[in-house]
């Protein structure tokens, strides 16, 4: 069985985001060699996310409005892990969101539904922050 890792790093200009990475993950995927097995895709801090879903402008708004009502920004002081930082609704938005997405790999590509396209989830943005991609399989 082989192994490949990769690191995305990303540094959003604003605050949240929705950043199709499906051409970084495919791109990965041809590097690896690997024609069969399982991709696994996370984010490796804590107010980002990984997922699946569509990649339609009208949507990511949707998603925008409804996670900016589960969990406002402001006012900062309705969270008590808000002292030091100001990101408590990212940690909660993030929660919902998910960390990972895993992917099977048929015949050297992603095994994906039509519409399907995977993003990485900003939620606290303006720094440096990173993606790892796993593959294993042969």
């Amino acid at each position: 069985m082989k192994s490949f890792r990769r690191e995305l790093w990303f540094e959003t200009r604003s605050r949240r985001a929705f950043v199709n990475i499906t051409p970084d993950i495919e791109e990965s995927l041809r590097q690896s060699g690997i024609k069969e097995g399982l991709l696994l895709c996370n984010a490796m801090h804590i107010t980002a996310s990984v997922f699946i879903n569509d990649d339609e402008s009208g949507l990511h708004q949707d998603f925008e409005d409804w996670l900016e009502q589960l969990a406002p920004e402001k006012p900062y002081s309705r969270y008590r892990h808000n002292g030091f930082e100001d990101n408590g609704d990212a940690h909660l938005k993030r929660t919902v969101m998910g960390r990972e997405v895993v992917v099977a790999v048929t015949e050297g590509k992603l095994d994906l539904g039509p519409w399907e396209q995977i993003f990485y989830g900003e939620f606290d943005g303006k720094r440096k922050k990173r993606v790892l991609i796993k593959i294993i399989g042969e």
